[in-house]
């Protein structure tokens, strides 16, 4: 069986690196596409593919989510997986180019899927903001900062996987910098109303990001950050056998509801939890403390297995 990659929105589509990456399918707004004509594209997808992975954005309007849902009971299956991201949208787009890399291996659609949450950790996404921000999906800890600050001030934000804010001074420089990977990355940028030299220069020194590369700006990533005067970035793995090393050092399960192979602790097809194993001997030596982010759970035996670029070799 092989897995269909779908996504919401062409912004989501970025160039890989791989010349022969996965494709990805854009599936249309309600206002877009009639129901009888997604419903003609998803069954097709599934009859060629076997199973359909969608990565949207947690915050996707809700007219647009319940077209997913009422698509996949509709259709009565469940070789649908739908997995919401909670990044930035160029963040999110760099995941979907990562998922279109790794959709080329040998990985199942049940590891596919759960490997977009093992992924997110990974991506360091942050912005160089020029005004202050609105309350919304920026983490607030970062809003409250920037708006004690005069009008006309620039800073930096991380948004994921740790929320760091620093302000920039004229020249450009932030003091102690925003905290980096501790593992080979590559850094897509985008401007917005706003151009940083800070993105292209400073923080790929401060990084050490092996290339700089420049992508048009995500169109919500406005309203995503509350302001258009802003430069996005993202560092992210971009070898693909690093990738495939990272989710393949991983234990894997078979879910007990619908039988596909999987990573994690909850099958993202069907939404099973699975049952809480010790991980095995064989997987990758977790991240220190300083450098890994807490994976969301109320405690650790609900944490997922997440394993460590650094022990990686490509």
């Amino acid at each position: 069986m092989s897995t269909a990659l779908a996504v919401t929105s062409p912004d989501l589509l970025l160039a890989p690196p791989d010349p022969h990456p996965a494709p990805a399918h854009v599936l249309g707004p309600p206002g877009g596409q009639s129901l009888e004509a997604a419903l003609t594209e998803t069954y097709a997808l599934l009859e060629q593919h076997g199973a359909l992975v969608v990565v949207h954005p947690s915050g996707l309007p809700t007219p647009f989510l319940h077209r997913l849902h009422t698509v996949r009971a509709l259709l009565e299956s469940r070789r649908i997986a739908l997995v919401p991201v909670r990044l930035p949208p160029l963040a999110t787009a760099v995941l979907v180019r990562q998922l279109r890399q790794l959709a080329r291996c040998d990985f199942g659609p049940g590891v596919l899927a759960a490997a977009v949450r093992l992924l997110t950790h990974y991506l360091y996404a942050g912005a160089v903001l020029g005004s202050a921000v609105k309350p919304g999906r920026v983490p607030a800890e970062a809003a409250a900062h920037a708006r004690s600050w005069v009008p006309g001030a620039r800073f930096a934000v991380l948004a994921a996987p740790t929320c760091e804010t620093v302000r920039l001074s004229g020249a450009g420089e932030a003091g102690p910098g925003l905290t980096g990977p501790q593992f080979a990355t590559e850094l897509t940028v985008a401007h917005g109303r706003l151009t940083s030299d800070w993105v292209t220069r400073t923080l790929p020194a401060h990084w050490r990001v092996g290339r700089v590369t420049e992508v048009p700006l995500p169109g919500d990533s406005a309203e995503w950050w509350g302001t258009g005067k802003l430069t996005e970035f993202v560092a992210a793995i971009p070898d693909v056998s690093v990738l495939y090393q990272l989710v393949a050092s991983v234990r894997r399960d078979v879910c007990p509801w619908c039988g596909l192979e999987v990573i994690g602790d909850r099958c993202a097809f069907c939404a099973a939890p699975l049952p809480s194993t010790a991980p095995a001997p064989s997987a990758a030596r977790p991240p220190s403390a300083a450098s890994r982010p807490a994976p969301p759970g109320p405690s650790a035996a609900a944490r997922p297995v997440v394993a460590d670029p650094r022990g990686v070799r490509p």
